[in-house]
């Protein structure tokens, strides 16, 4: 390489580096923690106090609010989920570790559940989700209707086009229409499969038996021709999905 060559790449990293340095630090996200939770069936009320007592003290505010959801379908069923948020990777230096936090944590509410598992890690995609409906003074929505996809090794490519298909689609609908798209932060090879997912956020259950008009407004907003296009995509993509319907638990909830 010419050495004029080699100065001018070498100084473009070195200016360059500080900037993108800065733009990561200021890039704006949303994420979350969150785990299953098996109970022991035998004692729920305790598990219910305790964890209530818990999330009400240390984990009713800011970053690290914690909700919790009883889940009500599919293979999870009978289990709760913990999720805190929305936060950032730096909050997780000062989450609440102090003050009786763990102790609390160790002494009351453990000895309540069977076992933990499924600690994850997930980001919003900022760019297609439709949450702006969604503040820190809304209420709770009570219902979340999670489709999980596991992705077909080599076959991502297609995502960010399938998902601003279906983004503009849900943009276009009447009415507000929280939804989001979420991606597991860390690995999960091909066993575990959570790999992303998505997320309708719905008031109650009487949503259900609204009309279902998806498919007109993604024919409207993508074309008439774009639905065959698009059910190949998402074959072609995804190995898998399925539903998880998590319903709110105001009780054991910290807000």
């Amino acid at each position: 390489m010419n050495k004029k060559v080699l100065m001018f790449f070498l100084m473009t990293l070195f200016l360059l580096g500080p900037v993108a340095a800065i733009q990561a630090q200021e890039e704006s996200y949303a994420m979350w923690e969150s785990f299953y939770l098996t109970p022991d069936n035998t004692k729920l009320k305790a598990l219910g106090e305790a964890m209530s007592k818990h999330n009400k003290k240390y984990h009713n505010e800011g970053p690290y609010t914690a909700n919790v959801y009883n889940v009500v379908s599919g293979p999870n069923t009978g289990k709760l989920v913990w999720r805190m948020g929305p936060l950032n990777y730096s909050h997780f230096d000062n989450r609440p570790s102090d003050g009786g936090h763990d102790e609390d944590w160790r002494d009351n509410v453990m000895p309540n559940i069977k076992k933990i598992s499924m600690g994850e890690y997930w980001k919003q995609d900022e760019k297609v989700s439709n949450v702006s409906m969604i503040t820190p003074e809304t209420p709770p929505y009570q219902i979340l209707h999670i489709r999980v996809f596991e992705v077909h090794k080599g076959q991502g490519y297609q995502i960010d086009h399938l998902f601003k298909q279906i983004s503009n689609a849900v943009k276009d609908m009447d009415g507000d229409n929280p939804w989001g798209l979420y991606y597991n932060e860390f690995r999960q090879g091909y066993k575990v499969g959570r790999h992303m997912a998505t997320v309708g956020f719905m008031k109650n259950w009487a949503e259900y038996d609204k009309k279902d008009n998806f498919k007109e407004h993604f024919l409207k907003v993508n074309g008439e021709d774009s639905w065959y296009a698009f059910d190949k995509g998402m074959s072609e993509t995804f190995s898998n999905s399925w539903d998880e319907i998590q319903e709110y638990n105001a009780f054991m909830s910290g807000n």
